[in-house]
């Protein structure tokens, strides 16, 4: 007898094949069939006119620190995601030593969920993880900004012995269990890196198998050189590329999808293998800070207040900002008006829920930016930079995956936090078909699990493991807005973790059940090894 059957709904396997009519029989954590006429089960849940898929995996996740809070978060489980890939864009919360962790907790302190970062090593920030609990799996990446902080602070020149520290310092959280390397460039300390220092720390990526994911050094003007610097990094490390959050951002850059689609593809034909994800919206979520070129940010943020406290510096940010010449590492202020910029997060709540041009009203919207940063460095917004036909394009490529880039859930974070899942079935799938259901559960499942190294994750059939998401195609989606975000998804009744349902009939349980994903660390099902 079965322990968990699911009875009666359309199959999809997570590897692009049509859907089948069949039951799904779960014994422990394990799928033990898939079909019809399976034997009893000790519960049985109908699922008739319902999808079974494999549960979500979100490859752009910043929940490092979520299972740190203290309450179970179920916001993932929620929208079928049952595994998240974090340590995205170069921020892990691991290996810090205490000044790196105080720099930390001033520049992305945002991040940290309410908490703290403190010193530890890599593995001792997964072993504390697993202790808490985290409410869905969760496998994590060690970020580059991290690494350099760690060894560098926050000097924009490495010392002489810093590059080594950091590939000795990432060779350890890869024996630890990471399951990749990540970098985002467009952010200080990790702009300062040439290309030559991410190349010596991806070949230390290499020689575990492990993948490297890259919010990249421009998304805008300099989208194409941005790419060119990814893909180099890949060919000369010999790692597969993940493009964080693929955008084509500013105005002027509108229609540049399908120069980052060719060259994604001509890379693959060149023997590279790169891929990226994407999510549902036109706006994105990031620091206040990155409305400013990444050199305002040189020394770290005591130094950052102080140019933002001395006008010259100010005026001579502004002009760097606004020359159209620098292409690269300009900051954001130039791609965005001060309407698009909604400020979600600020030490002074009544500027919460405002763009800076309402903030700024009839005066100088430069000069009101950096007048929140001085208020608070690690302020957020949720800048509007993208267009609709761009992220259709790359939503329709086989080469793009679903991925969040979520932030806390807590306050008026940005809605793919609660939604990015269930936006995407139900407006871009069911009601716009930019793809089909089977080529949609790829894209948020095996496409990711692939990539990341996930064995027995992202697919449905003997011997996975039983992760999975019951969906209603014609119910599933996400009303959250930017003013109200926090909505809780519908068409979701049923998510099991590791064959325990933890959401049932749309609640969630209560139980934290989720396990930290170590690269490395194998269990064995049906004679093949998989991640544990």
């Amino acid at each position: 007898m079965y322990e968990l059957k699911l009875r009666g709904g359309t199959v999809y396997d997570g590897l692009g094949s049509p859907g089948v009519r069949a039951d799904v029989a779960v014994t422990g954590d394990r799928v033990m069939a898939v079909g019809r006429d399976l034997g009893p089960a000790r519960r049985e849940i109908d699922v008739a006119g319902m999808a079974v898929a494999p549960g979500f995996i979100d490859p752009h996740s910043h929940s490092d620190m979520v299972p740190m809070m203290s309450d179970a978060q179920p916001f993932k489980l929620l929208q079928g995601v049952t595994t998240e890939i974090a340590g995205n864009c170069g921020y892990s919360a691991a290996p810090m030593d205490d000044a790196a962790a105080q720099e930390a907790q001033a520049l992305f302190g945002d991040l940290a969920a309410g908490t703290a970062y403190t010193a530890r090593s890599f593995g001792g920030y997964l072993d504390d993880i697993e202790a808490v609990g985290p409410t869905n799996h969760l496998a994590v990446m060690v970020g580059h900004h991290t690494l350099r902080l760690t060894a560098n602070g926050m000097r924009r020149r490495l010392t002489p012995e810093a590059l080594a520290a950091m590939c000795t310092l990432a060779d350890e959280a890869f024996a630890a269990g990471a399951v990749g390397f990540s970098s985002g460039l467009i952010y200080t300390p990790g702009a300062y890196a040439d290309v030559e220092e991410l190349v010596a720390l991806g070949k230390v990526a290499h020689r575990w198998g492990r993948p490297y994911a890259t919010h990249m050094r421009d998304e805008s003007d300099a989208l194409e050189a941005a790419l060119d610097e990814a893909i180099e990094i890949g060919r000369r490390a010999r790692i597969p590329v993940q493009i964080s959050h693929c955008k084509a951002a500013g105005r002027p850059n509108h229609g540049k999808s399908a120069i980052l689609l060719g060259k994604l593809h001509a890379a693959r034909v060149a023997g590279v293998d790169v891929r990226g994800d994407v999510y549902p919206y036109l706006a994105g979520g990031t620091m206040l800070h990155a409305m400013l070129p990444p050199e305002a940010l040189a020394g770290g943020a005591e130094a950052l207040l102080a140019r933002m406290a001395d006008p010259t510096e100010r005026a001579r940010l502004r002009a760097r900002a606004e020359d159209p010449a620098q292409a690269m590492a300009a900051g954001l202020w130039r791609q965005v008006t001060p309407a698009d910029v909604l400020i979600n997060r600020h030490r002074d709540t009544g500027v919460v829920g405002r763009t800076l041009q309402e903030v700024s009203g009839a005066g100088d919207a430069w000069e009101a930016l950096c007048s929140l940063i001085t208020a608070d460095v690690n302020a957020m917004i949720v800048p509007t930079m993208m267009a609709e036909s761009d992220m259709r394009t790359m939503m329709a490529d086989p080469l793009i995956g679903i991925g969040s880039d979520n932030g806390m859930p807590t306050g008026l974070d940005h809605p793919r936090t609660w939604g990015c899942f269930p936006r995407f079935l139900g407006r871009y799938v069911r009601e716009e078909e930019v793809v089909d259901w089977p080529e949609a559960v790829r894209k948020a499942t095996s496409a990711t699990g692939a990539q990341f190294g996930l064995a027995g994750r992202g697919w449905v059939g003997p011997g996975a493991i039983a992760d999975l998401c019951v969906f209603d195609p014609e119910k599933i989606g996400h009303d959250g807005t930017y003013d109200v975000p926090d909505v809780k998804p519908t068409g979701i009744p049923y998510v099991v973790l590791a064959g325990e349902v933890v959401v049932d009939s749309g609640e969630f349980t209560g139980e934290r059940r989720g396990r930290v994903l170590r690269a490395g660390r194998g269990e064995r099902a049906a004679g093949t090894a998989v991640a544990g």
